[in-house]
């Protein structure tokens, strides 16, 4: 999704209690930075707006949560969205933290030792051009690097409007070692989730009347 230029996400964020501005520094060490390291540590990857990991967050306060995202205007309304779901809820967001890196890089900012649990990946940008498909955010050689900080058993929870991305997703995680253990055509009559969380997009896509794709993989 393009979004124009906010000149108010890049002080807004620096100024954040929750905004991380040098996440390599963290790499190895992420659940130092949150209030209750010993909680699980999980990801969602292109977090956007924010809508998703505000609610995800609110929801599971014995969990720890890191949101990337690469652009400053999308992490700016992510912060917002935040701050207004738990003030709303009256409490302080000391179990999510949220930053801005490229995700192509994830290797620079964390490794095993950060021991993530499960990965969020929502509507990412499904990259149809055969030349640029190595940019899917499940493709096999993100897949491969994300391994590299996955607890055995760990999960990757993943949403799609896009038919042709889920197919090949399939087979992406297939042959990087992990485990499809539940999928679905059609996530809002044949649920595979305990809570779905409705992201911006999918609201939209459903609304279109198209189906919403899903899978659960499992690092074998």
């Amino acid at each position: 999704m393009r979004i124009r230029y906010k000149k108010w996400a890049r002080p807004e964020l620096e100024a954040s209690s929750f905004y991380e501005n040098d996440p390599e520094k963290w790499k190895g060490k992420w659940k130092k930075h949150f209030e209750n390291p010993k909680n699980p540590f999980m990801l969602e990857l292109g977090c956007g707006k924010g809508q998703f990991i505000a609610k995800l967050a609110i929801e599971n306060p014995n969990i720890n949560y890191l949101a990337i995202d690469l652009v400053d205007a999308m992490l700016g309304l992510a912060k917002r969205n935040i701050e207004e779901s738990y003030q709303e809820a009256n409490l302080e967001p000391n179990n999510v933290l949220i930053t801005r890196f490229d995700i192509e890089r994830i290797n620079l900012i964390l490794d095993k030792k950060d021991l993530v649990e499960r990965i969020y990946i929502n509507f990412c940008n499904p990259w149809p051009r055969g030349k640029h498909r190595k940019k899917r955010l499940t493709h096999s050689r993100q897949l491969q690097k994300y391994k590299e900080f996955l607890k055995p058993n760990a999960e990757i929870y993943f949403k799609t409007d896009d038919d042709g991305l889920f197919e090949s997703s399939l087979l992406y995680f297939e042959e990087s070692g992990f485990e499809i253990v539940n999928k679905t055509y059609d996530l809002h009559v044949e649920s595979i989730f305990e809570r779905n969380i409705e992201t911006e997009h999918e609201k939209m896509f459903s609304k279109q009347g198209i189906k919403i794709k899903a899978l659960i993989a499992k690092l074998k």
